[in-house]
C-alpha cells in the first residue's frame, strides 16, 4: 500500500507568541499551538511549539514532509537597530546619496524635524572610481587600485558588512561583481550585499537603502537561519525548511540568507494570504484583513481575492502616518499598515494627562502584569482582563496562569490614580484608545488606497484580533466580521496556503514606440531562468504559474503604473495591446488619458510560483439553530460602558448553523471572540463565525 501523504508544519515566530500548525497531506489541521516566544533564542520557542503539535497529533518528526517558517526577527532587527556595523561603497562623486535622500523634508514645517535613521553615517560611506551609463555602457573603467585600498579602510574601521551600490549597476553589474570579487579575496569574513542582486531597479537612493538594509541584517539572519536549521535537524526533521517572504511566497533557506531583506514582514504576509483564501471561498470581493497579535496590529486591503501589493515600503518611520519619515525598502511586498497595537502594548499617561497606548510592548518577557512574570506596566491584555473579556483560566491553552488582581493593580496605579479613574474605567479607556488607534490606521490606509471601508467585510485573526474586531468594525463602519477557524494561529495557517515563489523587478528603459520585442523577450528569459532556479529549489516538481508586468508612464512623469504583459514571447502586434492596456489602466486611475504623449517603460517584473492547494468548495448554508451557552460572566460592555452579563460559548461546541446575539464571548484555546451587544453571530457550513451589525445600530 502507498504510504500516506507527509504531514506539513508551519511556524510563525511573533514578538510575543510563536504559533504552530500541523496539517495532514489533505490539508486538514491536526494540531495547533501557541507558545511564548523566546527572544534570546527564538528557535527554542519554535521547537517547543513543534513538539507540542506533534505530540497532540501522535506524530513523529520523520512524518513531516513540509516545513514553512515565518519570523519577525528581520523586521525587529531593523526597527530596534540590532544589526551589523555597515559601510557603503558608491560610485565616485556619489558619496552622499543617503544624506541627500529625496532632497525634501517629510514634514515641511516641523521645527524639530527628526530625519530617518538610515543606519550608515557619512564616516562609513566610501566611493570607488568607474562608471556605467543608464544603457549599461562603460564610461569610466573600474579603478582596481582604489578598490584594493578600500579593503584596508574597511578592515581598519571594523566594518562587518558592506552595501555596494554603483551607478546603473542594474543595467550592467560588471563593476559591482569585480569589486565584490576583490573584497572577498582581501576580506573573506566580510559580508557583502550588491545592489544588482538585492534591488536591480533605477532610483539610486531607494536601491542603496534596500541594499543597506539587506547588509545590515544579513549576518544576524544568516546565523539565525543556520541555528534554526541545526536545532530542527538535531530534533529529527529531515525535509527542507522553506521561509515565508514579504510578497506572500516561500523561498529556500539559501535565498533567505542571501536576501534577508525579503523576509521583512514575512509573518504578517501569512495572515493576508489566509484572508485572501477565505475571501475566495466565501465569495467576498472586498475584504479588510485584521491581524492583531501580542505586539502589533496589521491591516491589509484585499480586492478581487488578492491582497494589495506594493514594490516599496518604509521601515521605522519617525512619524507613523507620514510618508518619507522612514527608511525606504524597495522589494515586492504585500501592502499593509502595521502599528504598535497588540495585547502586550503598554499604556501610560503623558505629562498632559492623556492616555497613550503603544508602540512599546511588554512582549513575551516580561509580558503583561497579569502574566506574573515581572511586568509592572499596564497593557491592553491587562485592560481586557479587568473588563472581563478574557477568562483567567484557559489562556494560551492554559500554559500561562493569569492574575486578574495584578492587572487591576497596575491599571489603578499607573492609569487610574494619575487621571482620577477607577480601574474599570481606566481599563475601558485603554481599550478605547487602542481600538481608535487601529481604526485611524485602517481609515488612513483605505483613503491612501482610494478605498471606502463601508463596503468591505473584515476577516479577523491573531491572538487578539477576534477580541477587538467588532469594536474596530464599529469605528470603521464595517458591518460584517468573519472569524475563521483557528484564528489565533491564522498567519501560520496562511503559510500552508502560500506558493513557493520568486519575483524579480528589473530596470530596462525604453519607449513604447522604440520597443525591441526580441530584446525584451531575451530579457524576460534571463529573469525567468533566475526565478526558476530559486522556485525549483523549493518545489522541484509540478507546474509553475508565471506573471509578467511592465511599469509604464507618460514621458516626464515620476512614477509608473502596472500593466500586465502576456506570459509568453512578445510579438510586434503586442505593442498596440500594451498601449491599450496602459491607457485603460491610466483612465481607470486618473479619469483620462494624455493624447499624443510618448509612453515610457522603466521597469519589468516577472513572478514565478508553484501551484497552491485548491480552494475548498462552498458549503451549503446549514439550518439555523439556537446556540447553547456554556455559562455566563460579567463584562464591561463596549457599547453602553456598563457592566452586564454576557453569555459564554465554547467554540468547539457550536454546531454549524448556530445563532446567537451579543453581548457574548466565544472562547477557544488560543483566542476569544467578542460578540458586541450591537452584533449578531452565526456559524456557517465551514465553521466560520460571521458577526453582523444589528439593523438599526448607529453607524
Amino acid at each position: 500500500m502507498p504510504s500516506p501523504p507527509a504531514l506539513r508544519l508551519a511556524i510563525d515566530i511573533g514578538g510575543t507568541f510563536t504559533d504552530t500548525v500541523l496539517v495532514d497531506g489533505d490539508g486538514r489541521i491536526l494540531a495547533t499551538t501557541k507558545t511564548a516566544t523566546t527572544p534570546a533564542e527564538p528557535a527554542l520557542g519554535a521547537l517547543e511549539g513543534a513538539r507540542h503539535a506533534l505530540t497532540a497529533a501522535s506524530a513523529a518528526w520523520n512524518q513531516v514532509g513540509g516545513f514553512i517558517h515565518g519570523t519577525t526577527l528581520a523586521t525587529n532587527a531593523l526597527i530596534e537597530r540590532r544589526g551589523a556595523k555597515v559601510g557603503t561603497i558608491t560610485t565616485e562623486g556619489f558619496r552622499d546619496i543617503l544624506e541627500i535622500a529625496y532632497e525634501r523634508r517629510h514634514s515641511q514645517y516641523a521645527i524639530n524635524l527628526e530625519k530617518p535613521d538610515l543606519i550608515v553615517p557619512r564616516t562609513r560611506a566610501f566611493t570607488v572610481g568607474g562608471r556605467m551609463n543608464a544603457r549599461g555602457e562603460e564610461l569610466v573603467p573600474f579603478h582596481e587600485s582604489a578598490a584594493a585600498a578600500l579593503a584596508r579602510r574597511l578592515e581598519a574601521d571594523g566594518i562587518e558588512a558592506v552595501a555596494i551600490c554603483l551607478l546603473h549597476s542594474y543595467a550592467n553589474p560588471a563593476h559591482e561583481l569585480r569589486l565584490r570579487e576583490m573584497l572577498r579575496m582581501a576580506l573573506p569574513d566580510l559580508v557583502i550585499s550588491v545592489s544588482h542582486e538585492v534591488s536591480p531597479e533605477a532610483r539610486e537612493f531607494d536601491r542603496l537603502c534596500t541594499t543597506v538594509a539587506n547588509a545590515y541584517i544579513q549576518p544576524l539572519m544568516s546565523r539565525y537561519l543556520a541555528d534554526f536549521e541545526a536545532r530542527f535537524r538535531a530534533a529529527g526533521l529531515a525535509c527542507p525548511i522553506l521561509m515565508m517572504t514579504a510578497s506572500g511566497g516561500m523561498t529556500t533557506l539559501g535565498t533567505a540568507a542571501r536576501l534577508p531583506v525579503r523576509l521583512v514582514e514575512s509573518g504578517p504576509a501569512g495572515g493576508a494570504i489566509l484572508a485572501a483564501r477565505l475571501a475566495r471561498e466565501t465569495a467576498m470581493g472586498k475584504v479588510l484583513s485584521f491581524d492583531m497579535g501580542g505586539t502589533t496590529a496589521k491591516l491589509c486591503l484585499i480586492d478581487g481575492f488578492r491582497p494589495q501589493t506594493a514594490r516599496k515600503f518604509e521601515i521605522a518611520r519617525a512619524e507613523r502616518f507620514i510618508r518619507g519619515s522612514g527608511m525606504p525598502v524597495r522589494i515586492p511586498v504585500i501592502e499593509m499598515i502595521e502599528i504598535g497595537a497588540g495585547g502586550g502594548s503598554i499604556a501610560d499617561v503623558d505629562r498632559l494627562g492623556r492616555i497613550r497606548v503603544g508602540p512599546q510592548s511588554a512582549g513575551a518577557d516580561p509580558g503583561p502584569a497579569a502574566f506574573g512574570n515581572g511586568g509592572r506596566q499596564p497593557t491592553v491584555t491587562d485592560a481586557d482582563i479587568v473588563q472581563g473579556l478574557i477568562a483567567p483560566d484557559g489562556f494560551a491553552e492554559s500554559r500561562i496562569s493569569m492574575n486578574p488582581d495584578a492587572a487591576t493593580a497596575v491599571l489603578k496605579n499607573e492609569i487610574g490614580d494619575a487621571i482620577g479613574l477607577d480601574p474599570d474605567r481606566a481599563a475601558l479607556a485603554v481599550t478605547e484608545i487602542v481600538d481608535e488607534n487601529m481604526a485611524s490606521a485602517g481609515r488612513m490606509h483605505a483613503v491612501e488606497s482610494g478605498r471606502n471601508l463601508d463596503d468591505h467585510a473584515m476577516i479577523a485573526i491573531g491572538g487578539n484580533g477576534p477580541l477587538h474586531a467588532t469594536r474596530l468594525a464599529r469605528r470603521t463602519r464595517v458591518r460584517t466580521v468573519v472569524v475563521p477557524r483557528n484564528p489565533g494561529v491564522g498567519s501560520a495557517v496562511g503559510f500552508l496556503h502560500a506558493p513557493v515563489s520568486f519575483e524579480i523587478v528589473r530596470s530596462r528603459y525604453t519607449t513604447l514606440e522604440s520597443l525591441d520585442v526580441d530584446a525584451i523577450n531575451g530579457f524576460f528569459r534571463d529573469m525567468a531562468n533566475e526565478a526558476r532556479a530559486v522556485v525549483r529549489a523549493g518545489a522541484p516538481d509540478g507546474p509553475l504559474t508565471e506573471r509578467r508586468v511592465a511599469f509604464m508612464r507618460y514621458h516626464g512623469q515620476g512614477h509608473e503604473i502596472e500593466v500586465a504583459v502576456p506570459p509568453r514571447d512578445l510579438e510586434p502586434p503586442d505593442v498596440d495591446g500594451l498601449r491599450r492596456a496602459f491607457e485603460a489602466e491610466y483612465r481607470r486611475q486618473f479619469g483620462r488619458t494624455v493624447p499624443d504623449m510618448a509612453i515610457e517603460i522603466l521597469n519589468w517584473a516577472l513572478y514565478l510560483a508553484s501551484q497552491v492547494p485548491d480552494i475548498d468548495p462552498a458549503h451549503a448554508e446549514p439550518a439555523p439553530t439556537a446556540a447553547r451557552p456554556a455559562g455566563a460572566r460579567k463584562i464591561l460592555c463596549d457599547v453602553t460602558g456598563k457592566w452586564r452579563e454576557a453569555a459564554v460559548y465554547n467554540r468547539a461546541d457550536l454546531p454549524n448553523g448556530a445563532r446567537l446575539s451579543g453581548p457574548a464571548l466565544i472562547t477557544e484555546p488560543q483566542t476569544t471572540t467578542l460578540v458586541s451587544a450591537d452584533f449578531d453571530a452565526r456559524v456557517d457550513g465551514a465553521g466560520n463565525i460571521w458577526m453582523t451589525r444589528q439593523a438599526g445600530a448607529l453607524p
